[in-house]
């Protein structure tokens, strides 16, 4: 018997299309990539690198906060602000100690680290104000669950680019486990320059705008942002109808070749929703725009869903947001199926239109595709991560 579903009740988003829902929809669905640009102070040659970054002023840190203050914690708090209302409503019917808070992060604030170890070095001592806090993994819900003043289970899940898919899952686990009656997850990754020098030293950056599943791709783009959902049992406009997960063990940074990791995720994400494959309507593809990556997932999905499932890649429009891309993928994928999409458009995929043979590329979405009339509001998100770590989840509407 398939348990209950858990409901995706409420969505914060900030991501480099813009901040709150309406603002990421209308240019997601739009083909913009409004803040995708080239920077120079990131790369420790100087080289130009394109990323896609939040635009314009975060929110403060409050002071009570100040050890954990980071970029990190500020898209945290952007994102989590949109849907304060809906959390505080929560709060008032299940007390703050019945509600977790379970977020995916690969870099928390590595940034501010990186801006105290360059002063300790013109200088001969760490920052006043520095505390490492700022960039301990834990800290990333440690922070949001004090400055939301909620006293359930928190904790952070770090496993690369899978991790805020992993806190979703686990989010879910809670609240079918009865441990707590509301979750808060998601995940957040910012720009620095740690992961950028990283995937540069692995030849995974692309010289130019990310160009997923084409024949002309040469490696992924980074960006940043967050996305927080509400998670909990009463029925909602969207649920969280399935998770899978596997990790094929196949290199620390090149996935499996024949994408059978990925593939056991997909799978038991479609088993654990009680789903035949041709219920998905579309699928939130990883497709980071990589060699092996695209490769590996276009084999993975081929094998299992039917082949004229539209499917589509956001890195091109937010960059690879690392830690926050599994949630990151599902507040797209929520996007796409709730109320908001008055026009049933898809999430575009935006390349050169330039096939290779293997990948997929036929039912790639164009800008404007909307969803076949038949269509029930059943999605698919994919997050693949070094390490071979895969999650895939499914999301239909109530």
């Amino acid at each position: 018997m398939t348990p209950p579903p858990v409901f995706l009740a409420a969505l914060g988003v900030v991501n480099a299309l813009g901040r709150g829902k309406r603002g990421v929809l209308d240019n997601l669905m739009g083909g913009a990539r409004p803040s995708v640009v080239a920077r120079r102070d990131l790369l420790v040659n100087g080289a130009p690198i394109y990323v896609g970054q939040v635009e314009g002023d975060l929110p403060p840190v409050p002071a009570d906060l100040a050890v954990y203050a980071s970029r990190n914690v500020a898209l945290v708090i952007a994102a989590a602000e949109e849907i304060r209302p809906d959390i505080e409503a929560a709060v008032a019917r299940f007390g703050p100690d019945r509600i977790a808070v379970v977020m995916g992060s690969s870099t928390s604030g590595v940034s501010e680290g990186e801006a105290a170890i360059r002063h300790a070095h013109y200088t001969g001592a760490m920052p006043s104000k520095f505390d490492l806090h700022m960039q301990e993994l834990g800290s990333v819900s440690e922070s949001l669950a004090r400055y939301l003043r909620l006293g359930g289970p928190a904790f952070t899940v770090s496993t690369a680019c899978t991790s805020s898919a992993f806190a979703l899952a686990a989010g879910r686990r809670l609240l079918r486990t009865g441990v707590v009656d509301a979750v808060v997850a998601g995940g957040v990754d910012s720009l620095c320059k740690l992961t950028v020098n990283g995937f540069h030293a692995l030849s995974a950056l692309s010289t130019g705008i990310c160009n997923p599943f084409s024949r002309n791709r040469d490696g992924t783009m980074i960006g940043e942002g967050a996305a927080i959902f509400l998670l909990q049992r009463e029925e909602a406009e969207i649920a969280l109808l399935g998770a899978g997960a596997s990790n094929d063990a196949y290199s620390m940074t090149q996935p499996e070749p024949e994408g059978r990791g990925a593939e056991q995720a997909i799978r038991q994400a479609l088993a654990d929703a009680g789903l035949a494959p041709g219920a998905i309507d579309y699928v939130h593809l990883h497709g980071t725009g990589t060699q092996y990556n695209d490769a590996a997932e276009s084999k993975a999905v081929a094998r299992v869903l039917p082949p004229e499932v539209p499917c589509s890649s956001s890195k091109g429009q937010i960059g690879h947001t690392l830690g926050a891309a599994g949630a990151m993928g599902v507040a797209h994928s929520w996007l796409a199926l709730s109320a908001l999409n008055e026009g049933r458009y898809l999430p575009p995929h935006l390349w050169d239109a330039e096939a290779e043979e293997g990948l997929l590329a036929r039912t790639l979405v164009s800008v404007g595709q909307r969803y076949d009339r038949s269509a029930k509001g059943t999605v698919m998100s994919n997050a693949v991560a070094f390490g071979g770590s895969n999650v895939s989840l499914i999301l239909g509407r109530a």
